[in-house]
């Protein structure tokens, strides 16, 4: 099986929920030798895309989405081993959720675990974060990166306040601010003050890396 028939099949698995097929097509892309983080990206994070667009036309629902999510991180767990990761480029302290008013995490989860698997030691806040609790982490810990995720119109309103209330505390300057989702886009980013955008998992990555080596 060619590594593109290979990287489908995974996509395919994830939408149907497979969880067995797709730990048999994860130790069938180790045993190929093609590269697991590929398989991670171009197989089950595009499988995870096209579940998150059906759950938005309405086509799945909830538990179909839990049983894809099983898939995804069943997959992960044979292919997180064997990803190489130059630990020298990526390092730091990352808090992501969900803002308040928004359920919806796939896209945080896929983020949460591509960010792990680049490094980073990431505090996962949850679905439907309370404003304050972005800003308490900051004053809590050590965070270096607050990102903050949605994929409802009205809870990207919440973003702002955020940055406003980090600004208002007087900490704004000691934690960098990225965002993503949907209905966010790089011009909303950048007008309301975040320090980085992220249209998709990979994208999150290079953010990340940018905003934590004074690259932004």
């Amino acid at each position: 099986m060619s590594e593109q028939e290979l990287f489908d099949k995974l996509s395919d698995a994830v939408v149907k929920g497979d969880n067995k097929g797709i730990q048999d097509l994860s130790n069938e892309v180790i045993n190929n030798g093609y590269d697991p983080y590929d398989a991670l990206i171009k197989g089950c994070a595009a499988g995870m895309k096209i579940v998150s667009d059906k759950y938005e036309k309405k086509e799945m629902y909830v538990p179909q989405i839990l049983l894809s999510a099983r898939a995804m991180y069943a997959a992960l767990d044979v292919l997180k081993p064997h990803i190489k990761v130059d630990a020298g480029t990526s390092s730091g302290n990352i808090a992501i959720g969900t803002v308040e008013g928004d359920i919806h995490d796939i896209g945080k989860n896929i983020v949460k675990l591509l960010l792990e698997i680049a490094g980073y030691n990431v505090t996962d806040l949850g679905r439907g974060v309370p404003l304050t609790n972005f800003v308490q982490t900051v004053k809590d810990g050590e965070v270096d990166v607050i990102a903050m995720s949605a994929l409802m119109s009205t809870s990207m309103l919440g973003m702002p306040e955020v940055i406003n209330m980090l600004q208002d505390a007087g900490i704004r300057d000691n934690v960098k601010v990225m965002v993503g989702g949907a209905p966010i886009t790089r011009q909303y980013a950048e007008k309301i003050g975040a320090d980085g955008y992220a249209e998709n998992g990979p994208a999150a990555i290079k953010v990340a890396q940018s905003l934590t080596t004074g690259g932004a």
